[in-house]
């Protein structure tokens, strides 16, 4: 099924709150996941794996242990792509000083790619990241691909290595809207459905509808 960009960004957003995620965080992911869509990866099938995979982990076990370690690492032994890509957001100056940062045994790799946007960004130079022979390069703006393409949606990559500078090799122009599969949809309108408040009698008499008195 087609949809928007907005529409995707939307939904995302929601499911990830209701994954547990802060709605800071979930905006992240949010965008991050219309980021990838816009260059046709598969972002909402992405972010519904992930969400399944770490539903109602406390952040803390997949999260680095320490930003200034060569390798980061998380103590549940798999990082979130979500933390571990905002933190290399934050760290866009420490990246490129350190010519490269270098994550241990990180989940659905792709979904940190939108991060080095953010990072290119900042840093005014595009940034690339490889792992199992692919490498993705970006300026923020484009995306190029290089390598083995079949690694873009792997479960778990043992080590991701991020660096810059960078330089773009060719690139894939951004579309506006993404086909998302029915099934992936409802995968993320599972988590979605975590963020309704559930009803109650007082919400039912104040809403639409008959409320508890039927008259048909």
């Amino acid at each position: 099924m087609s949809h928007s960009l907005n529409e995707i960004e939307a939904m995302s957003k929601r499911a990830a709150r209701g994954s547990g995620l802060s709605w800071g965080l979930a905006e992240e992911a949010a965008k991050g996941t219309r980021w990838l869509s816009a260059f046709n990866l598969p972002g909402a099938a992405l972010l519904a794996q992930l969400l399944e995979m770490n539903d109602r982990l406390p952040l803390v076990d997949v999260s680095p242990v320490s930003l200034r370690a060569t390798s980061w690492r998380a103590p549940s032994g798999r990082l979130s792509p979500l933390i571990a890509g905002a933190s290399l957001s934050d760290c866009a100056v420490q990246l490129m000083e350190r010519g490269s940062i270098t994550m241990e045994h990180l989940c659905v790799p792709l979904l940190a790619v939108p991060f080095m946007g953010g990072a290119a960004l900042r840093l005014q130079n595009p940034v690339a990241v490889a792992w199992d022979g692919l490498k993705l390069t970006t300026d923020g703006h484009h995306l190029s691909l290089e390598g083995d393409t079949e690694k873009l949606t792997i479960n778990l990559a043992e080590r991701v290595t991020f660096y810059a500078p960078a330089e773009m090799i060719g690139h894939r122009k951004p579309v506006i809207r993404a086909n998302v599969s029915p099934e992936d949809w409802d995968r993320l309108a599972i988590f979605a459905h975590r963020t309704f408040a559930p009803a109650t009698e007082e919400s039912r008499l104040r809403g639409a509808g008959a409320g508890l008195n039927d008259n048909d």
